[in-house]
């Protein structure tokens, strides 16, 4: 993070949250999903998320 901000080096920054779940969601979301074996029920218990939600999120990012 501190190579981003020293990169933009006072330009107009946006949606920095957004930019580093993009990042880092997915990726983390195919390594669960590869660790319980495609288990979404026990995906979503490793992620502290409810299963609906890792639904979505799988579709989000066409991990379904």
């Amino acid at each position: 993070m501190q190579r981003y901000f020293e990169h933009i080096d006072g330009h107009g920054m946006s949606n920095l949250y957004r930019l580093v779940m993009n990042e880092v969601e997915s990726p983390l979301l195919e390594s669960v999903m590869d660790y319980t074996g495609g288990n979404q029920t026990r995906a979503a218990a490793v992620l502290g998320i409810s299963r609906s939600t890792l639904r979505k999120k799988l579709a989000q990012y066409g991990l379904d």
